[in-house]
C-alpha cells in the first residue's frame, strides 16, 4: 500500500464553499477508482476546530502503484494543477492500517504526527507504534510513516469531537469519502 497527500494551504479569506462545491460536485469521480482503498476529501477551516489556516488536503490510501500512476500521469492529478498550482504530493508507506466499512460514517479525521528517534534497530518498531500512540476510544486509524522524514502520522477516524480534546493535532473536516468498490457507498 502507499499513502499520498498534498496539503494546499488557502488564503485565510478563501471561501471555503468554493472547496466544498468542488467535492459536491466531484468526489464521486474517484469512487471506486482503479487500486484506490480510499480517498478522503479534506478541509481545515481558519477559526474552527482550533484551525489556523484554511485548507485543502485529500488522503489517499492506495493498494497499488498503478492507480496511484494513473491518477497522477492521466490527466486526474491535472484538475488539481489547473486549480491551485504545481503541489508537493507527500509520500508514506502504511504500517498499519484498522480501517473497515465503518469509515464511511466518519465526520473527522484527526492526525497526529511523531517522530522516529534514531535506534539501533527499527525491529520491533510496529509493535511500539501502536504501543504508544494516542488511545482514542472506538476510534479507527492509519498509521503512515516516511522513512525519508523519519516520521509517522496517526489519522483517526472520528465521529465525536470530545474524543480529541485532550490530544494535540490536526483535525480536518472530511467532506466526502471514496472508497473501493467492494466497500463504496451505495447511493
Amino acid at each position: 500500500m502507499i499513502a499520498t497527500q498534498y496539503k494546499i494551504i488557502l488564503p485565510s479569506d478563501y471561501d471555503m464553499n468554493i472547496i466544498k462545491d468542488r467535492v459536491r460536485n466531484n468526489g464521486y469521480k474517484t469512487d471506486a477508482f482503479e487500486d484506490l482503498k480510499f480517498k478522503l476529501y479534506l478541509t481545515t477551516e481558519k477559526g474552527a476546530n482550533g484551525s489556523l489556516q484554511n485548507s485543502y488536503c485529500p488522503l489517499y490510501i492506495w493498494k497499488d502503484s498503478n492507480g496511484l500512476n494513473k491518477f497522477l500521469f492521466e490527466g486526474f492529478y491535472d484538475n488539481i494543477i489547473k486549480s491551485f498550482g504545481w503541489q508537493k504530493v507527500n509520500v508514506g508507506i502504511p504500517l498499519i492500517d484498522t480501517t473497515t466499512h465503518k469509515i464511511r460514517d466518519s465526520k473527522f479525521l484527526f492526525e497526529v504526527t511523531r517522530e522516529i528517534s534514531p535506534k539501533e534497530s527499527l525491529n520491533n518498531l510496529k509493535n511500539e507504534i501502536e504501543k504508544h500512540i494516542p488511545k482514542i476510544k472506538e476510534a479507527e486509524y492509519v498509521v503512515v510513516y516516511s522513512p525519508d522524514k523519519w516520521i509517522y502520522n496517526v489519522f483517526y477516524f472520528i465521529d465525536d469531537l470530545k474524543k480529541v480534546i485532550s490530544e494535540e493535532g490536526i483535525l480536518y473536516d472530511i467532506l466526502h469519502i471514496s472508497q473501493e468498490k467492494n466497500l463504496s457507498i451505495s447511493s
